[in-house]
C-alpha cells in the first residue's frame, strides 16, 4: 500500500534549521501530568492525526495508508486482523478449501447500516468491481496478484467481469476460484480494496457514494462530518454485529501533515493518538518526557526511490546501479532518523513471514569502493564534469519529504561530483497521478505491506502490477512470482525463490531502497487498547477504550 509518510525535520547535520515544538494547554491536558483511574471515562471520543487528507475513500479506488486508516474503521471485508497482527474472522466465520485453489467463505449474520443484510452477492459486486478496468483503479491487479479466475483476463480488457472466479452459492456462502493454489489468500482478504460496498448506494449516488449522509456501511463507524484538508468525524454505527463490543462513539480524524505540528498539539491535548512518525530531533527530548507515552513499533514498510524505466536516463542499468551503491542508507538511518529505521538492501522488510533474506555482494563493500564503482558505471554510460547526470526528483508536497530529498541530492554531489539533481514537489494527488502516468524521471516512494507475506511486496513490481509506477520489467522476475504458487512448493522453497527474487531486483537496480521503517508515535495513557505488537499497524478504533483522566 502506498504510503505518504512524512519525513520529519531532519537534524542540523544536514545543514537545516530546525523546527522547535511548541503549543501549550491547560495543566489537567498536558501529556507530561496526565493520569489515569482505569475507570472508564463519561464520554467516549477520540482524535487521531492521520497524516494528510485522504485522497478518496472509495475502498476500490483508495490505495495511501492514511485511506486504509479510515475505511478499516467503516467497512468489514472477509477476513480481520487482531490486535497482533493475526487474521481473524471479519464477514466471515469460517472458511476453508481442499487444495488452496477453492475456497469457501461462510458468512456472519450482519447488516449494513441502513439495515440491509450482508450477503455473498455484495462481495461479488464488489469484487467485480474492483477487476473492471472502467473503474480506473491501481488496485485493480489485486486479485490477479492472488490468482482469482479470470481477474487478469478482465483486467486487460479481454473478458467480462461476470466471469471473474467469485461466486455466490447463496446469500452467505462465497466461492473463490483461482488459477493457482494461494495458501495465504484469507490473510489478503483484509485488504481495503477487497472491502464490500452497498451496490444500491453506489448506483444511486455515483462517486458522492462516500459523502456523509450516502455512505452506508457494514462496520463499527460512519461519517458525520467531512471538512477537506481538516477533518473527519466519524460516529458509532449501532447496527454493526459486533456493536456491544464497542465503546469509543465518536473518532476524528485530523489532516496534520508536520510531526513538529502533531506533537504540539498533541502536548496541548488535541491529539490522543498522533501519526506514525516523531521528529528525529525531538525524539530523545520526547521519550525522556514522556516515557511509555512514546510508542515505537516495528512497521512493514519501505521507504525508496523509484527509478521511471520507460525513458532516459533510467533505462540504462549502469545509471540505475551507479545511484544504488551511491545511497547512503546508514547516515539517513543512523544519523537522520535514528528511531529505530533500518537500512534497507531488499524490497521486503527482513522480519516479513515467510522470507528468506537476501544480501547483495555489495553490501558488504565499504564506501570507497561503493563510490567508485558508481563512478566507473556513470563513466561508461557517457556521464562526466563536463557532461553531468541530470535528473528530476519528485516528492509529495512536504517540507520534511524535502529535507531528505535535499540531503539525498547533497549525497550524491558530494560522493560523484558529476550528478545534478533538481527537486520537484507536488500535492499528493497530483502527485499520484504522475507517477501512475510516469511523469517523473525519479519519485519518492514508500510501501507498505497489504498482507504480512512478501509477495505484498514483490507483486508490485511484476509486470502487470497497477502498482509498478515505474514500470520495471524483468521475465525472470515474473516467472519466480509465479513459481511460489506452484502447488507442490513448501514454505521454504517458496521463501528461497522469494529470495531469488530480490537478486533479480538487485542485478537489475529496479529501484533504490533505502529504509525499513519503524512506526514511532504518542498515545496518550488514558487510551486503553492500542497495540504494540503489530507490525502491520492496522489499528481498529472498537478495540480502544477512554480512561478517566
Amino acid at each position: 500500500m502506498t504510503l505518504k509518510l512524512a519525513l520529519s525535520t531532519l537534524s542540523v547535520a544536514v545543514g537545516l534549521a530546525l523546527v522547535g515544538c511548541g503549543g501549550s494547554g491547560s495543566t489537567s491536558n498536558d501529556a507530561s501530568t496526565v493520569s489515569t483511574t482505569g475507570e472508564l471515562a463519561d464520554t467516549q471520543t477520540i482524535v487521531i492525526n492521520n497524516g494528510a487528507e485522504p485522497e478518496t475513500l472509495d475502498p476500490q479506488k483508495a490505495k495511501g495508508v492514511g485511506e486504509s486508516n479510515i475505511l478499516r474503521q467503516m467497512l468489514v471485508g472477509l477476513t480481520d486482523s487482531d490486535k497482533d497482527g493475526k487474521t481473524v474472522p471479519g464477514m466471515a466465520t469460517e472458511w476453508s478449501s481442499p487444495d488452496n485453489k477453492v475456497w469457501t467463505f461462510k458468512l456472519r449474520d450482519a447488516k449494513w447500516s441502513n439495515g440491509d443484510p450482508v450477503t455473498a452477492h455484495d462481495f461479488v459486486y464488489s469484487f467485480r468491481r474492483l477487476t473492471d478496468p472502467s473503474n480506473t483503479s491501481d488496485y485493480a491487479t489485486y486479485l490477479v496478484g492472488l490468482k482469482v479466475l479470470n481477474a487478469e483476463a478482465i483486467n486487460a480488457g479481454k473478458a467480462k467481469t461476470e466471469t471473474l472466479g467469485v461466486k455466490a452459492l447463496d446469500d452467505k456462502t462465497l466461492q473463490i476460484t483461482l488459477t493457482e493454489p494461494v495458501p495465504y489468500l484469507p490473510d489478503a482478504m483484509f485488504h481495503s480494496s477487497v472491502m464490500p460496498v452497498h451496490q444500491k448506494s453506489v448506483e444511486a449516488h455515483g462517486d458522492k457514494f462516500t459523502s456523509p449522509g450516502n455512505f452506508v456501511v457494514n462496520g463499527p463507524y460512519n461519517i458525520k462530518d467531512w471538512k477537506i484538508n481538516e477533518k473527519i468525524v466519524l460516529e458509532r454505527n449501532t447496527a454493526y454485529f459486533d456493536d456491544a463490543n464497542t465503546t469509543i462513539n465518536e473518532v476524528t480524524f485530523l489532516a496534520i501533515p508536520q510531526a513538529t505540528t502533531d506533537v504540539a498539539r498533541y502536548k496541548a491535548g488535541e491529539v490522543d493518538i498522533t501519526y506514525e512518525e516523531l521528529p528525529p530531533e525531538q525524539f530523545e527530548q520526547l521519550k525522556a518526557e514522556l516515557g511509555s507515552q512514546v510508542n515505537v513499533q516495528p512497521r512493514l514498510c519501505t521507504y525508496y526511490y523509484e527509478f521511471n524505466h520507460t525513458k532516459p536516463p533510467f533505462n540504462d542499468v549502469r545509471v540505475r546501479k551507479a545511484l544504488a551503491l551511491a545511497m547512503d542508507r546508514e547516515t539517513i538511518t543512523d544519523k537522520i532518523l535514528r528511531q529505530g529505521q533500518t537500512a534497507a538492501y531488499q524490497y521486503v522488510p527482513t522480519f516479513t513471514q515467510g522470507m528468506k533474506n537476501f544480501t547483495p555482494e555489495w553490501q558488504a563493500w565499504d564506501r570507497d569502493k561503493r563510490i567508485a564503482e558508481a563512478k566507473k558505471l556513470l563513466t561508461e554510460a557517457g556521464y562526466s564534469q563536463s557532461n553531468p547526470l541530470k535528473f528530476e526528483l519528485l516528492y509529495n508536497t512536504n517540507e520534511n519529504h524535502r529535507t531528505l530529498a535535499v540531503a539525498v541530492a547533497s549525497f550524491y554531489k558530494d560522493a560523484l561530483g558529476f550528478v545534478d539533481i533538481s527537486l520537484a514537489n507536488q500535492e499528493w494527488k497530483t502527485y499520484l497521478d504522475n507517477r501512475s502516468k510516469q511523469n517523473f524521471q525519479m519519485a519518492r516512494g514508500g510501501w507498505c505491506a497489504d498482507y504480512n507475506e512478501p509477495s505484498s511486496f514483490l507483486l508490485t513490481f511484476t509486470s502487470g502490477s497497477g502498482n509498478n509506477n515505474g514500470k520495471y520489467k524483468n521475465a525472470e522476475f515474473d516467472k519466480l512470482l509465479n513459481q511460489t504458487l506452484d502447488a507442490n512448493i513448501t514454505p521454504e522453497q517458496r521463501g528461497e525463490l522469494y529470495r531469488q527474487a530480490e537478486a533479480v531486483l538487485d542485478k537489475d537496480a529496479s529501484t533504490i531502497f533505502v529504509y525499513h521503517y519503524t512506526a514511532p508515535r504518542l498515545v496518550k495513557p488514558y487510551v486503553a487498547g492500542f497495540s504494540e505488537s503489530d507490525a502491520m499497524n492496522f489499528y481498529h478504533v472498537k478495540d480502544l477504550k477512554i480512561l478517566k483522566h
